[in-house]
């Protein structure tokens, strides 16, 4: 995983659009991302499935992107939406896709597709509870499968360890990304990507310097080490403008746009709370059972934890 780099910080799943131009004509539209080690190949991810009431008409028109096929097909659809599917006919494993659906003169539909559901099935009305169960499990996704905001908590929980210390640096972490996250999707701030991105990758060079810092004296105090809680706030902003990017690529449902970002948030901090909970019991077993091997992992773990940062920080500095 930790070979592909350019994906460090990106949750860029395939997205497709079904969009009403005018009464009974829509376009379907889509996105489907190539790995970076195959974009040559322009392999894609699946091809689109059109609802059975629609019929295409004219040619569909596709074309090449940086790592990724872009394509659109006009349709007729006659009929009510309702029940009909919509989609891709396969999804890799691994990945998931999003699909929008969005009618004139009605709330936008978003659906989380998978391996196991690449299709949606339209509703008569969106439902608030889809909105919540699937941007929670995307923003859950998006910090487990995010290796750069991953490999910054583990870090922080390898600086801190003490439990209460933990709680309360995990805690300014959600606070400061929360507040970048919805101010940048809002619309009321925003940061370049890349210059965000290289700030992602410093934070996790800087803990990672820190911990080994920590490591070779374990009595040093430095500034983070005594105040945890502050270092994790100020990075958690630039973490929270990483969160609006990749949240931006997905895209958030027309009116229900506040419960997407709660509950992509709450997903946040629900894999953010499993990473903690996970590191802290392995630390715990590690002291128990392996007390002379804790010590090597550790610092094993943080230089692989360092080298990686700084790889990406050289990338996004001179990509």
């Amino acid at each position: 995983m930790l070979g592909a780099p350019l994906s460090a910080d990106e949750l860029r799943p395939a997205v497709i659009e079904l969009i009403e131009r005018e009464g009974g004509v829509w376009v379907i539209e889509w996105k489907l991302p190539v790995a970076a080690s195959r974009a040559q190949d322009a392999v894609p991810l699946g091809a689109p499935v059109i609802p059975e009431a629609c019929e295409a008409t004219g040619e569909a028109v596709r074309r090449a992107a940086p790592l990724a096929l872009l394509g659109q097909q006009a349709l007729r659809c006659p009929g009510g939406l309702a029940g009909q599917r919509f989609g891709l006919d396969t999804i890799a494993g691994g990945t998931d896709a999003i699909a929008r659906l969005i009618p004139l003169g009605s709330p936008a539909q978003t659906f989380r597709l998978t391996p196991d559901a690449p299709t949606a099935v339209i509703a008569a009305e969106p439902s608030v509870m889809q909105v919540l169960r699937d941007y929670l499990v995307i923003g859950a996704e998006h910090i487990l499968f995010g290796w750069d905001h991953l490999l910054f908590v583990i870090a922080l929980v390898l600086l801190v360890r003490r439990s209460w210390a933990v709680v309360k640096a995990a805690t300014a972490f959600t606070v400061a990304h929360s507040l970048t996250l919805v101010a940048t999707s809002l619309g009321y701030a925003g940061l370049p990507s890349r210059p965000v991105e290289a700030l992602i990758a410093l934070s996790i060079v800087f803990l990672a310097a820190e911990v080994a810092l920590v490591l070779k004296s374990p009595d040093r105090r430095t500034f983070t080490r005594r105040f945890p809680w502050a270092v994790a706030f100020a990075f958690g902003l630039f973490h929270g403008f990483g969160f609006a990017v990749a949240l931006a690529d997905i895209g958030l449902p027309q009116g229900e746009v506040l419960t997407a970002l709660l509950a992509f948030n709450l997903g946040v901090e629900a894999g953010q709370l499993l990473v903690i909970a996970s590191v802290i019991a392995l630390l715990a077993a590690m002291t128990r059972f392996l007390p002379r091997a804790e010590l090597p992992a550790i610092r094993a773990a943080t230089y692989a934890i360092g080298a990686v940062g700084s790889f990406w920080l050289i990338e996004r500095v001179i990509g």
